[in-house]
């Protein structure tokens, strides 16, 4: 509600003094203060703050008077009142110099300031003022109060009297009344109260309130009480007092008139506040002002007695300060909005404490803008004059506030924007909507930008669901007020936002501006005359482009109601100008329905409509009906809100009938904190009647006032309908201050059933938020809200000028804007009541809400912490309650897991009795497949269960990982199955956060490997002497194949790696294969060469190679329809892309390769060459096969293919669609000469036709890196395989070629055979774009028929030993693995040498070839 902004200033005194001061008070306009010293009185201007007059005494008077205490001002400002310590009072006029100004303002030459206009002089120039004595009184005892009244002063007096003293007179009609004649009892109900029966009794501080005609009245004994004259005259006899009872340590006291309250300052140093019950006439307590302990441990019983209390002008909200020091800022219902006595206020930015601001006295500028402090502390240092004879700074400061426009203008509570009004600025939250309706604009750094560009606010149907989005970060937008109007109308009195949140309008002095935020220019009266003549009297509101505004008429002396067009100029003559009776106190707007509240206590209704006439459009008001509210309305001056809402309490509500909702049913009216409402009186005949004026509705009576809620402080309603959310919609809103807030909710039949008939309409639920709540988003169930927040900067001063400084002694202020939700507290408040059936109809209304899931965790959280920390047995505990409510969600799981792991373990055993075993709600993730959470109730189950439970858990979980491709969740489970194995139980594994993605879905790079992107295309395109390294993948579970793998954890997790391997290559999933084993870290060649003959033998190679066309979306190839040769294949233009690549290659040259690949990063090369990052040594074979080889030298990238993920693609590679073909400039990196040959038409129809028939460029990687794996694992027959599918002759001459060199078993030669026999006669039937492929490799086919004759003829007569195949292929695996040994495993123990790792692997392998084959399926439980 008020906020501090930045930091205190302090004033510099002109005049020498030696004295310091000692009470400060503003004058009833606030345009002035009066600074009081020991034997001086200054007069000072608020704005700018300069001093105009003093008073200095006489040493002789001084010494006769007594030093100087206290001031009061007469009500019309033209006197002031002086007590001193001996018991006089001097009376001082302050005779105005008729126009005579002290100070001006001076322009400069050709400043658009003119000094013509009228009150020129009165607004913007400090006026000459003088101080004359013109009476002195002796009241001859010490004065311990001084209390202006409208035609009188009251004096207290040490000696137990109240002097009564006529401000014209001063001695004629003086009383003088004994208090010990004044009868005091509980109540005005009791015949005759007691006398206070005391001698020595006094009133130590009092307070008069207008709306209640009393006084506030502390005594010296700590007792309080109320006094109020019976009658008008003001006698003894006609006085009488009431108590109140539980006070006995009063210190001061303050009365709020807006409210009717009474706070009293207690010597324990919290606040009781009063009011007065308006049946008895008794004291009623309302509520308690104090710290907390749990807020301020340290402080928050050593304040010491309560000082001071000042209410703010505008009462809304009460500063309180202790005898210790310190301030704090409450709202008029107690809510805390600042106190300077926690945080950077109390403690330096080393942690040191400060000394707490002492303040002796205090008082608040105008419009609650300013409070003006005098600081205590500087009492002991005397005021020194420095070097340039310069004032010297004193101790008044003076601190600054920023306060919410529904302050002043309460209408702004249909609005959903926060408004905050400073002295010269104004702070929207809506300034950033640009920003979130537009995604272009991506910078929302500065608050400049928020306003820069807001297009899209063009678009008139923004409503609250475009402004959920407004909450992302805490910065406000700010508006300066147009200094030109700020000039000659400060202060700002009400400001309001229109519902777009668009353009926002200023009232000062006089007149009003407005300001677009679309066009970022102010509008001001062209005419200032006219602005200087009228008066905004009751605030303004907006109405689609019209301002509607009530004011006085200076020059006509009338009451007007005004609606001026947005959009023309600022003048009177584009205004539509209606009279009205009295003066108005209040405006609103509800639909089309303006409503005044009047001086007069009536409320009128006028209807407006837009009339669309010449140029501009301009708005008609015409009365609908007047209600007078006398009867319920003690003073004008306590309604603090008023407003037409939809709300309706009577059965006629159904889900049924929407439309009704949108009507003007009922009027709000905030009486002193009192919320009434006065319905539409439906109960006459004419609601039936069809045939009746459609106005007519507007005309219904209304019923006599209800009484809805007590202490509130806000009301917020919205007139909108979404049939969705009705319950949000059609609810009130109430802040209560210290109480927090409440919402009276509409209660709906389920189904359309007619309603029970003991089921009311309606309920009011309370609940507490930690913000003060400025706006409600209605459908996005947020509260808004503004905080203060602090910066120190005493850092950056030296220790030596810190006392100086208030840069040291006060941190930074700010504002910042902050949001809550609410749901989660109505959800509870409805299941405690058994309305669980209403509590879900409101639940699934609002279960798109982003945060929806956040609302059910906090509900189930706060009840949880509450129930199981309770010290008291819950006799109804709401905890199974809340969790058979959250099971109605689909998020049920999550929510409890969530829940679960921010608690602390303590309270899981109370969680889990309520919602179930986690052993259930494990499997039913496992079930719904939703592993990420099932991982996070593997967390709970290892702390709960034995470390068995969560190894059988944790593999079911890891198993179907695996088949579902969370490679990250594989690895967490991992590690998580080896901490369970070596004890290390303690460390339970991160519940993965993000969906991985799965195998189908690509892959991703290793996060543990360097990756080169120091290589752009354009200096891979002249740097042809490529060569490439080999490296096997080794993910961040590498380290198993380490020290400890003989470990039985880790032999454990290796057969389940086994066995998920095996059944994906039975599969022929070989792209899933390479994803699992380079996610994995899997060692796929060592493990190929011992499964050689079992599952990485081809059964069938047609179906092989149909499902590898599939997998890899490489299209079938079809005869070309023109028989011209393939340019690449009849040796003109010899490149590296052709067939002959592979064939310049011997098997060895692939096993010696060791790979590793950078990352081109250039947008545009798409080519898979590219990607290839030169290594240490140049391949030597290459340039023994031919002259065509020397200059460039096309490889495949043969590691890390299958690690391209969502989140890092492989450079430019993996920006191929899956579907794109290789006409997509794939062949960047060629011969030289070969850009400057010219093609005929049907060599580039070949060519293209020759492109068109291979497969995405990141599919030919894939594959070619497979194709690798497999040579080097001697896996031949899946090398024919992907050499088929490549249609590269090189890999089938390359895999015959080792056949014939080394001791191949006969059986895979066979196999072989018979594949390529079935893959040609599958050809010949159903896909002959296959058959001039096999055509070329058909000389090698007959020589493999050769080889596999020779080696059937020795072996026919030998016994075949089935144990013998795996011994024969591990020869060639050891040979392999050692050639490759470097490469196989780079990141694995550092330490080992190669030698031993592969003893090591021999042992394993020997170790493992023992088990028979069935032994490979263990079943782990």
């Amino acid at each position: 509600m008020y906020f501090l902004s930045g930091w205190p200033k302090r004033l510099l005194c002109p005049l020498e003094s030696l004295e310091q001061p000692l009470h400060i008070q503003t004058d009833p306009q606030r345009a002035f203060f009066a600074v009081l010293f020991p034997s001086q009185l200054s007069i000072w201007y608020c704005r700018p703050s300069v001093l105009i007059v003093t008073y200095k005494e006489l040493s002789k008077a001084a010494s006769q008077f007594g030093p100087y205490k206290q001031t009061e001002w007469r009500p019309d400002s033209t006197m002031i009142a002086v007590s001193t310590a001996n018991g006089y009072i001097l009376f001082f006029e302050i005779p105005s110099g008729r126009d005579k100004y002290l100070y001006e303002p001076v322009y400069p030459k050709g400043s658009p300031h003119l000094k013509g206009t009228p009150h020129y002089k009165e607004e913007q120039c400090a006026p000459l003022l003088n101080l004359e004595v013109k009476k002195v009184l002796d009241l001859q005892a010490s004065i311990t109060s001084l209390q202006s009244m409208l035609e009188d002063l009251l004096v207290a007096t040490a000696d137990g009297f109240l002097h009564l003293i006529p401000w014209d007179g001063m001695t004629n009609g003086r009383k003088a009344i004994n208090l010990c004649t004044v009868p005091f009892s509980l109540d005005l109900q009791s015949s005759r109260g007691s006398l206070l029966g005391f001698e020595d009794v006094y009133i130590r501080d009092m307070e008069y309130c207008a709306t209640l005609d009393g006084f506030a009245v502390v005594f010296n004994d700590g007792r309080v009480g109320f006094i109020t004259p019976m009658s008008s005259r003001f006698t003894a006899e006609q006085l009488h007092g009431v108590w109140a009872q539980d006070v006995v340590d009063g210190t001061c006291v303050a009365v709020n008139n807006k409210y009717r309250l009474m706070a009293f300052g207690c010597a324990n140093g919290s606040v009781q506040v009063y009011t007065i019950d308006t049946t008895t006439g008794a004291m009623q307590f309302s509520h308690k002002l104090e710290l907390t302990p749990k807020q301020y441990p340290d402080i928050w019983n050593k304040t010491g007695p309560v000082k001071l209390i000042r209410w703010s002008p505008d009462s809304c909200v009460v500063m309180v300060t202790w005898e210790c020091g310190g301030l704090s800022l409450w709202s008029v219902f107690g809510a805390q909005l600042i106190c300077t006595l926690g945080g950077d206020f109390a403690y330096r930015s080393d942690g040191a404490k400060k000394d707490p601001l002492k303040i002796s006295s205090m008082t608040w500028g105008s419009e609650g803008y300013h409070l003006w402090v005098i600081d205590g502390n500087s009492s002991n240092m005397k005021p020194e004059r420095n070097a340039n004879n310069e004032g010297k700074q004193f101790g008044i400061l003076q601190f600054q506030f920023i306060k919410s426009a529904l302050t002043v203008n309460p209408c702004m509570s249909n609005q959903e924007q926060v408004l905050l009004q400073g002295e010269d600025r104004l702070y929207l939250n809506c300034g950033d909507a640009a920003q979130t309706q537009s995604p272009r604009n991506p910078s929302a750094h500065s608050e400049h930008n928020h306003s820069r560009e807001r297009g899209p606010f063009s678009d008139s149907s923004l409503d609250s669901q475009g402004l959920s989005t407004l909450l992302g970060h805490r910065h406000w937008h700010v508006v300066q007020i147009h200094s030109t109007y700020l000039e000659s109308n400060w202060p700002i009195r009400f400001s309001a936002i229109d519902k777009l949140g668009q353009n926002v309008a200023v009232v000062g002095k006089f007149g009003f501006a407005h300001y677009s935020l679309l066009t970022k220019k102010w509008k001001l009266f062209g005419n200032i005359t006219q602005e200087q003549t009228m008066m905004v009297t009751g605030g303004l509101a907006w109405w689609n482009d019209f301002i509607v505004l009530a004011c006085y008429n200076l020059n006509d002396h009338q009451e007007e109601l005004r609606i001026y067009l947005r959009t023309s100029n600022l003048d009177n003559a584009f205004a539509h100008i209606t009279k009205v009776q009295a003066n108005t106190l209040l405006l609103s707007v509800f639909r089309d329905i303006v409503i005044l509240f009047r001086a007069d206590c009536s409320i009128c209704l006028y209807s407006i409509e837009r009339r669309s006439e010449g140029l501009n459009p301009t708005a008609s008001i015409q009365i609908l009906q007047e209600v007078s509210m006398s009867r319920y309305i003690p003073h004008p001056f306590l309604v603090v809100s008023v407003t037409l809402t939809s709300v309706r309490t009577e059965t006629g509500i159904t889900l049924k009938m929407p439309q009704q909702a949108c009507e003007a049913e009922s009027i709000m009216l905030n009486l002193a904190g009192q919320l009434i409402m006065l319905q539409r009186d439906r109960s006459g005949p004419q609601i039936r009647d069809k045939d009746n004026n459609p106005n007519q509705r507007k005309h219904l009576p209304f019923c006599a006032p209800v009484v809805l809620a007590q202490s509130v402080e806000n009301v917020w309603t919205t007139c909108r309908i979404n049939k969705q959310k009705r319950h949000l919609l059609e609810a009130l809103w109430l802040s209560c201050g210290g109480a927090g807030m409440k919402v009276w909710l509409p209660l709906f039949p389920r189904d359309h059933r007619k309603p029970h008939s003991f089921l009311s309409r309606r309920i009011m639920l309370p609940f507490h938020i930690n913000i003060y709540p400025l706006a409600v988003l209605f459908e996005d169930a947020l509260v808004l809200g503004a905080v203060n927040d602090t910066v120190l900067y005493d850092c950056l001063y030296t220790q030596t000028s810190a006392r100086e400084h208030l840069e040291v002694l006060f941190p930074f202020s700010i504002v910042e804007r902050t949001s809550q939700i609410y749901l989660h507290h109505i959800l509870r408040q409805l299941l405690v009541r058994n309305l669980g059936e209403q509590a879900l109809l409101l639940a699934h209304s609002c279960a798109t809400l982003p945060y929806f899931p956040h609302v059910l965790e906090l509900m189930l959280h706060e009840v949880l912490e509450e129930e199981a920390t309770s010290r008291e047995p819950i006799p109804d505990p709401l905890l199974p309650t809340v969790a058979k409510f959250i099971t109605e969600f689909p998020l049920f799981l999550q929510t409890v897991v969530h829940c679960a792991r921010k608690t602390e373990y303590a309270l899981w055993n109370y969680l889990f009795a309520a919602v179930g075993n986690p052993k259930d709600l494990f499997e039913e993730c496992l079930m719904a497949q939703d592993l990420d959470t099932a991982a996070s109730y593997l967390i709970i189950l290892q702390n709960m269960e034995v470390p068995a439970v969560s190894r059988q858990h944790a593999t079911l979980l890891f198993n179907t990982a695996l088949e579902q491709g969370k490679w990250d969740l594989c690895r967490h489970m991992i590690r998580f199955l080896k901490a369970i194995g070596s004890g290390e139980t303690e460390t339970p594994p991160a519940t993965p956060t993000t969906q991985e993605p799965s195998s189908s879905g690509g892959f991703e790079f290793f996060r543990h490997r360097s990756i080169s992107l120091s290589q752009s295309a354009e200096n891979l395109h002249n740097k042809f002497n490529l060569t490439k390294t080999l490296s096997m993948p080794s993910g961040p579970s590498g380290k198993r194949w380490s020290k400890d793998s003989d470990c039985a954890e880790n032999m454990y997790i290796d057969m389940m790696l086994w066995r998920h391997a095996r059944r994906l290559l039975e599969e022929i999933k070989l792209k899933d294969l390479g994803c699992f084993a380079a996610q994995l870290g899997f060692e796929l060649i060592g493990w190929l060469c011992k499964e050689r003959a079992r599952a990485a033998r081809v059964e069938d190679f047609v179906c092989a190679l149909k499902k590898l066309h599939k997998d890899f979306l490489w299209p079938f190839p079809v005869i070309p329809a023109s028989s011209i040769n393939s340019p690449f294949r009849n040796g003109k233009y010899k490149t590296a892309v052709g067939e002959q690549l592979l064939k310049s290659q011997s098997g060895d040259t692939f096993v010696n390769m060791e790979m590793d690949t950078g990352v081109s990063n250039t947008p545009r090369s798409r080519s898979w060459l590219g990607t290839i990052s030169s290594s240490q040594r140049e391949i030597d074979t290459v340039s023994s096969h031919g002259p065509h080889m020397q200059d460039a030298f096309l490889s495949p990238l043969l590691s890390k293919v299958f690690l391209i993920g969502d989140e890092c693609s492989i450079g430019s590679a993996t920006d191929l669609t899956e579907t794109s073909s290789m006409v997509d400039g794939d062949w960047t990196m060629v011969d030289e000469n070969f850009s400057s040959l010219s093609l005929t038409q049907s060599e580039l129809e070949q060519l293209s036709l020759e492109l068109a028939s291979k497969g995405p460029h990141k599919s030919q990687v894939q594959l070619r890196y497979l194709l690798h794996i497999f040579m080097e694992a001697g896996c031949l027959d899946w090398c024919v395989v992907i050499g088929l599918i490549l249609r590269e002759s090189s890999v089938i001459n390359q895999v015959f070629s080792i056949m014939q060199s080394s001791d191949i078993d006969g059986e895979i030669c066979q196999n072989i055979k018979t594949g390529l026999d079935a893959v040609d006669k599958w050809a010949s039937t159903d896909c002959p774009g296959y058959k001039p492929f096999l055509s070329i490799i058909k000389p090698q086919i007959q020589k493999l028929n050769e080889i596999v004759e020779e080696q059937v003829q020795p072996e026919a007569f030998q016994p075949v030993n089935p144990s013998k195949i795996p011994e024969q292929a591990n020869p060639r695996a050891e040979e392999s693995r050692t050639s490759s040994s470097h490469g196989t495993n780079p990141q694995s123990d550092a330490g080992s040498s190669n030698a031993s790792r592969h003893e090591e692997d021999k042992a394993k392998t020997e170790d493992e070839d023992s088990f028979q084959e069935g032994s490979y399926d263990c079943v782990v439980s």
